[in-house]
């Protein structure tokens, strides 16, 4: 998901709206005795606040739109040596910067926000949300902030320029993650793993040193660190945070417990390993940070592959499309078909392009894209519906209630539920049915399908609201030593998730860096745990109260219902408190109560399964 930063007004502009008036000039001669008993009328900050917001977010939206131009291009089209992107993308970031942290506009919101009693709620939201992207670029601290975003840009070109190797040859990211889907030799699948590891040294310096630039970023405006300052953005302390992470993480912790031994002793099975490790070895998981097993579990008569290899790539997407509109949503606008980048590059391409799903909301407005990779299989299939959940997201919320400033998720974690509640609806069955991509008269085994699942969203909250938060938290707000950056990742890792490295990673590797969020998107991988609660909660709320159906099988598909009810919680965007959003919609608060309710009737099985199997975790 791309991420929404804030943007600059003028000297004569910033006085213009200024928390200050002058005494309106009266155009009767006054008596001394009026001068003396009619007091000056008190200032209207109301008024000011809404002048100074208007001029403020045209302002953002044009430097916003040049900076998403800038990033677009240094994201898909990245030529080997060449710099001018990096340039192009710093030069943009850095006027974006300069105006969202300028001294002059933290005076003025400052001044402003002192006088709530007389501003409206929305202009509190705006006003609140233009002080947090402040503190991201604040402009009294403007070299920090302008060798940060340098550092920026030559860590994503460094990131994605990368030449990954294997067997002597160049391979990309998605070379390396089908080898380990289907990869059965273990010698084998060790070397794969190690080539997606090797780009990890060459991210740390840029990453140490972009640890401090981050933080002597917002520590000008009074957060202690970055990871502090990105909790602050869901109205949470970095303790309040990491508390909640943690309790999820309890709440599936019984769950994971039994996926864990389950997966120690097929995959020992399938290997043809004689001792059954304690621990899992990264490489025999099929993905390279342990966070997604589903490729373990083939269901027999819900293997899309094939059907999806023959009807293509382009299928997929216009799929994802016509699935949106038949919820009620428009078609896409022509640009994000005119101007996205959806598929893998043609061979022969004398550039690269970033590998990593994501979708861009480019200047606010109508003007939506994805960048992807899309190939005719089934984690694309899912892929493609989350990216476009994003899109719709942002498109719902582009409407005349939404100030610029308020176009974004009602927390960052709402849009990747929105993506990801929409993957999982276009994988169950009645909905893949009745798309003809799967025979209605096929046989499926509900407990496998239950499997396969859980072998995805629940080895995926240990990984993302464990492993990631506590690294991140313990890098930016511990100051983690540079000597202890790996050892931490390991112990991490053994200690959420049960997975160990095939051999002693030391500190000459930095396999944390090797996942992008580190880089890009940092101090926030516990969205996508939040997510997947959310998700949950919600189509648990869908699937009962709106379809009448089982959540194990329903069919979206043509609900009109299901797209207002999601269409309702996309149009306000940031504008209304994430919690008040929850509470309204579903009747709960956040709690991971759907999510385990979801998976319970496979903890008999999976129970059943590991009878006399060793527990390590």
């Amino acid at each position: 998901m791309k991420k929404t930063f804030l943007p600059l007004l003028t000297a004569a502009t910033l006085a213009a709206c200024a928390p200050t008036t002058k005494t309106p000039v009266t155009t009767a001669p006054a008596t001394p005795e009026t001068t003396a008993s009619t007091p000056p009328a008190p200032p209207d900050y109301r008024a000011q606040a809404e002048e100074f917001l208007i001029n403020y977010s045209n302002e953002y939206q044009r430097l916003y739109t040049q900076s998403s131009e800038a990033e677009w291009r240094s994201n898909t089209h990245i030529v080997a040596g060449d710099t001018s992107n990096a340039g192009n993308t710093a030069r943009a970031n850095g006027r974006m910067a300069a105006f969202t942290g300028s001294t002059e506009n933290i005076v003025t919101i400052k001044g402003l926000l002192e006088h709530k009693a007389d501003l409206t709620e929305l202009q509190i939201k705006q006003l609140q949300t233009a002080l947090y992207a402040a503190a991201n670029n604040p402009q009294t601290v403007a070299d920090v902030v302008k060798r940060r975003i340098a550092a920026e840009a030559a860590q994503t070109e460094k990131l994605y320029g990368y030449d990954y190797k294997y067997a002597g040859k160049s391979v990309t990211t998605n070379d390396l993650d089908e080898l380990l889907r289907k990869e059965k030799n273990p010698a084998r699948r060790q070397q794969v793993w190690e080539a997606s590891k090797a780009i990890g040294p060459t991210l740390k310096d840029g990453l140490l040193n972009l640890r401090d630039l981050r933080n002597q970023t917002v520590q000008a405006l009074g957060y202690s660190d970055y990871f502090t300052y990105q909790a602050s953005d869901y109205g949470m302390s970095r303790e309040e945070m990491m508390t909640l992470v943690r309790k999820l993480n309890d709440e599936l912790r019984p769950l994971y417990r039994e996926l864990h031994t389950y997966a120690r002793y097929e995959l020992a099975k399938k290997y043809n390993q004689k001792q059954v490790p304690d621990y899992l070895p990264a490489h025999w998981l099929p993905n390279r940070w342990g966070q997604d097993w589903s490729a373990m579990v083939e269901v027999k008569g819900l293997n899309l592959d094939p059907v999806l290899a023959k009807k293509g790539a382009e299928w997929q997407v216009k799929q994802a499309e016509r699935f949106y509109q038949s919820l009620g949503f428009p078609a896409l606008p022509p640009v994000f078909y005119e101007k996205s980048s959806l598929y893998p590059l043609p061979k022969g391409a004398t550039y690269k392009k970033n590998n990593h799903a994501s979708a861009w909301h480019m200047n606010l407005d109508q003007d939506v894209r994805s960048l992807m990779s899309v190939e005719g299989n089934t984690e694309w299939y899912e892929t493609t519906h989350h990216e476009l959940g994003h899109i719709y997201y942002y498109l719902t919320y582009t409407n005349p209630e939404v100030p610029v400033l308020l176009r974004g998720g009602a927390n960052r974690a709402y849009h990747e539920a929105m993506g990801s509640l929409m993957g999982l609806a276009a994988t169950q069955k009645p909905f893949l049915t009745g798309l003809n991509l799967v025979d209605a008269k096929t046989q499926t085994n509900e407990t496998q399908t239950l499997l396969k699942e859980a072998l995805n969203y629940a080895t995926f909250i240990p990984f993302a609201s464990g492993v990631m938060s506590e690294w991140e938290n313990s890098f930016y707000a511990d100051k983690l030593p540079a000597d202890q950056l790996n050892a931490k990742w390991w112990e991490l890792a053994k200690r959420y998730q049960g997975i160990v490295p095939p051999t002693t990673r030391g500190e000459q590797y930095l396999d944390p860096a090797t996942k992008t969020h580190i880089n890009d998107d940092p101090a926030q991988y516990y969205d996508y745990a939040l997510s997947y609660v959310i998700l949950f909660q919600l189509h648990d709320h869908i699937a009962k109260k709106i379809l009448k159906q089982d959540p194990h099988a329903t069919n979206y598909y043509g609900s009109k219902e299901v797209g207002t009810f999601l269409a309702d919680i996309m149009r306000p965007g940031a504008s209304k408190d994430w919690r008040a959003v929850l509470k309204e919609k579903t009747g709960e608060d956040l709690s991971a109560r759907a999510m385990v309710e979801y998976f319970q009737p496979l903890m008999a099985y999976l129970k059943e399964q590991n009878k006399g199997r060793k527990y390590t975790m």
